[in-house]
C-alpha cells in the first residue's frame, strides 16, 4: 500500500516497504494522510514501525505517532545462544569484493504468500541454527509458514518466533538448519556521514544482490506511517523492493543496520525504486528487541508519555516539540510537563519536531535518564526525567 507524504516535492513518495512482489496482483491505496499538521499520540520511545507485506513499496504518510499501546506479538523459542553472533568480529575485511564475500553467506531471501499473491524480503541470519532477523513488515501478512533461500542454493521452510510492528522487527526460525553462517553484528553508534557501506540483500527477487555507498546522514527521523517513526541511518547505497529485512554493513563486514526504507519518486511499489536515498534501522536500536523476541518476550520501549505536535514559530519554521497532552502517571506527568511547553532538545541534541522528538527517544530504553530543554511561555527551562515504558508499569 501506499500513502502519499506531504511536502514541499510532493512528487517524492517515502517507500517505507522495500518488499518485492512476484504475483501480479497489487494492493491498493491508502487514504492520502492530507498536508495536515502532524499530531502526536504519546511519544513511545523505542520504536514506531508498522508495515505491510505483499509487495508493494507502501506506507508513506505524516501519520500520527500512536500511544505505546500497539501490539506486539511473540512466540517461545528453543535456541538458548542465538545472539552469539553480536560480538564477532570480521576484522581485517576490506573493500566491498572482501565484504561482499564475508556477509553473501549470513544474509537470506525471504519468500511469502499472503492473501494478495507472492512477495519476497530479505533477512540477516542471526544464529548457526537458522534464526533470522527481518522487518516485521516483510512477514506480517503472511499465510501458511515462510521459505527461505540461502546464498548456496539450499533453502527450508521458517516461522515466525516474534513481531515487534513498533520497531518494524521479526525474528523468524528457519526448520531443520544446523550449520549457516551468522552474520557479524557491529554498533550504529560507530556509523559517521562519509563512511563507506555495503547493502546486501535481493532487490526485486534478485537474492545475493550487493551494492555500496556511504553513510550519507544519521539519525534522520523517518515517518514510515502507521505511528512508525524511526532514527534512520541515511545512505545512498541502491536499496530497493525486496531489500526490506538486509544487511547494512561497514567494510569491517559488520552489520550496523537492517535495510528498511527507501525514499523513491514513484507512489508505486512497481514503479519505484533507488534514487540514493535509503533508510535502515540501527542495529544498537535493533538488538534489545531482537533479544526480547528471542527470549520469547514481549519487546517494550521507553517513552515520556506526552502527545505532541510540531510546533511551529511565528516564521513558519518547526521550531521543537509541542506538548499538547501529558498522560497521567507518566515519566513526563511526574517531571512536570504542561501542555503548551516545547522541547527542544534530549541530552542536548536539538529536536527539530514532533517526529524528531520520537526518533530521539527510540534510542534509550525503560529506566534510562533524560534532560529536556523545553520553552515553557517563551522562557528556556530544562527538565530531568526517567523514560518509563509501554509493559505498563514503569521501568525501574
Amino acid at each position: 500500500m501506499t500513502t502519499h507524504e506531504p511536502s514541499s516535492h510532493p512528487e517524492d513518495h517515502l517507500a517505507t516497504h522495500p518488499h518485492q512482489p512476484e504475483h501480479p496482483h497489487q494492493p491498493g491505496h491508502r487514504p492520502d494522510t492530507g498536508p495536515g499538521r502532524r499530531r502526536g499520540g504519546f511519544v513511545a520511545g523505542a520504536a514506531l514501525l508498522a508495515g505491510l507485506v505483499g509487495g508493494v513499496a507502501g506506507a508513506a504518510g505524516w501519520s500520527a505517532l500512536y500511544d505505546d499501546q500497539a501490539a506486539s506479538t511473540t512466540a517461545e523459542v528453543s535456541s538458548d545462544d542465538t545472539l552469539t553472533a553480536q560480538n564477532v568480529s570480521a576484522a581485517g575485511v576490506k573493500g566491498v569484493q572482501q565484504v561482499a564475500a564475508a556477509v553473501l553467506p549470513s544474509v537470506v531471501q525471504i519468500n511469502v504468500r499472503t492473501s494478495q499473491g507472492v512477495g519476497s524480503g530479505s533477512g540477516v541470519i542471526l544464529s548457526s541454527d537458522g534464526q533470522i532477523l527481518t522487518n516485521n513488515h516483510v512477514v506480517e501478512d503472511a499465510v501458511g509458514d515462510l521459505a527461505v533461500s540461502f546464498n548456496d542454493g539450499t533453502s527450508a521452510p521458517a516461522e515466525v518466533v516474534g513481531t515487534d510492528p513498533l520497531t518494524d522487527l521479526a525474528v523468524i526460525q528457519a526448520d531443520g538448519i544446523t550449520d549457516v553462517d551468522p552474520a557479524a553484528l557491529g554498533s550504529s553508534g560507530d556509523a559517521a556521514v562519509g563512511q563507506e557501506v555495503v547493502a546486501v540483500g535481493s532487490p526485486f527477487g534478485l537474492d545475493g544482490t550487493v551494492t555500496s555507498g556511504i553513510v550519507s546522514a544519521l539519525d534522520r527521523p523517518v515517518d514510515a506511517g502507521g505511528g512508525s517513526v524511526f532514527p534512520a541511518i541515511q545512505t545512498d547505497a541502491a536499496i530497493n523492493p525486496g531489500n526490506s529485512g538486509g544487511a547494512l554493513v561497514d567494510l569491517a563486514g559488520n552489520v550496523v543496520g537492517i535495510n528498511t526504507a527507501i525514499r523513491t519518486g514513484s507512489s508505486t511499489a512497481s514503479e519505484g525504486g533507488s534514487i540514493g536515498l535509503g533508510f535502515a534501522i540501527g542495529i544498537d536500536e535493533a538488538r534489545p528487541i531482537v533479544e526480547q523476541l528471542v527470549a520469547g518476550e514481549t519487546p517494550t520501549h521507553a517513552r515520556i508519555g506526552v502527545g505532541v505536535t510540531d510546533a511551529v514559530a511565528d516564521s513558519g519554521v518547526v521550531a521543537g516539540a509541542l506538548v499538547e497532552e501529558v498522560n497521567a502517571g507518566s515519566a513526563g506527568a511526574q517531571a512536570g510537563l504542561e501542555g503548551d511547553d516545547v522541547i527542544t532538545a534530549v541530552d542536548g541534541v536539538p529536536v527539530s519536531g514532533a517526529d524528531s522528538l520520537v526518533a530521539t527517544i527510540r534510542q534509550y530504553r525503560p529506566g534510562d535518564e533524560v534532560t529536556l530543554a523545553l520553552l515553557r511561555d517563551q522562557e528556556p527551562e530544562e527538565t530531568t526525567l526517567t523514560l518509563d515504558s509501554d509493559a505498563g508499569t514503569p521501568a525501574s
